[in-house]
């Protein structure tokens, strides 16, 4: 009997010690658990220690804090301009909540992908083809703006919203890829057409500036070869000054040392006779006499006889 007492004893320690453990809970980071008391919600336990009351509280759900994404299979969408697409999205999205996310709708990740088709829909409905496909960013920015305003009552944060893959159906794509193939060869033949165009350009440019060039070598050489011809003749022209003011000086030092010999009037005549002899002796036609070299002459004459007579 006393064994079984103790039997007894020992293993309502081991429950109350094993109850007491279960008790105590432990959050990890980025974890929230969501506590109810009596089927009721008491609190939200955040990272750390805690403690319950047994057969009380219990935990009721374990929320993920971090941010999340969600790879939603592809939507058929029709455009305003009737054409039938497929799209798949990727959500971002992050719990700010954990009571509204526990409390708020059943089932989250369905609400947030049936949302999330009807919104693209709604988007897709309003555009055309060609606009669709040219327009990712603007659909992504209107769906996170959309699903953020829906989602917040579940205390959900739509952090991001990206189109994945848009897929036309198969005649659109071969008509968009003869289409694309038709745009490339025409910027092709624009290029071509452009660089033979800019080529001739260039050749022309280069001609010019060739002729530009020999004209201007040719004007250069032409002042060169004027301004050796002007410094020529100024340099002859300065020679021939230079004999002339040395004969000029010559005849300057002669008539100023006859000058200072005391050369009568006789002497003089005479030298204005040389110097008429060297004046008739040219091929001039006419030759004009001062008057006082006729009076001169007589006088020579004159003399001449003298010195006959004797």
């Amino acid at each position: 009997m006393r064994y079984a007492v103790m039997l007894f004893l020992i293993i309502l320690l081991i429950i109350i010690l094993a109850l007491l453990a279960s008790c105590i809970k432990i959050v990890p980071q980025a974890y929230a658990y969501v506590v109810e008391r009596l089927g009721a919600y008491q609190s939200t336990w955040q990272t750390g220690l805690h403690f319950k009351i047994p057969f009380l509280d219990r935990v009721a759900r374990r929320v993920n804090l971090k941010e999340q994404v969600c790879d939603f299979p592809p939507q058929p969408v029709i455009t305003r301009d009737n054409v039938t697409m497929q799209i798949d999205s990727i959500v971002f999205f992050m719990i700010t909540d954990p009571r509204l996310f526990a409390y708020g709708v059943e089932n989250p990740i369905m609400a947030i992908e049936n949302l999330t088709a009807t919104t693209l829909r709604n988007l897709i409905g309003d555009m055309e083809l060609d606009q669709t496909l040219t327009s990712r960013e603007t659909i992504n920015t209107q769906m996170r703006s959309l699903l953020d305003v829906a989602t917040d009552p579940w205390g959900i944060k739509i952090t991001r919203v990206e189109l994945k893959n848009i897929t036309p159906p198969a005649a659109i794509r071969e008509a968009m890829e003869k289409q694309m193939k038709a745009e490339r060869e025409k910027r092709e033949s624009i290029l071509r057409a452009e660089g033979e165009q800019r080529s001739a350009i260039l050749v022309a440019e280069g001609k010019k500036q060739a002729q530009i060039l020999a004209a201007e070598a040719e004007k250069q050489a032409t002042i060169l070869a004027a301004e050796a011809q002007r410094e020529k003749e100024i340099k002859e022209a300065e020679g021939r000054a230079e004999a002339i003011r040395a004969v000029q000086q010559a005849t300057a030092d002669g008539i100023r040392a006859i000058k200072d010999a005391g050369a009568d009037e006789s002497v003089l005549t005479i030298k204005s006779l040389e110097a008429f002899e060297h004046a008739a002796d040219g091929q001039a036609t006419k030759i004009i006499i001062p008057s006082d070299l006729q009076g001169l002459a007589g006088l020579a004459t004159t003399l001449k006889e003298v010195v006959k007579d004797q």
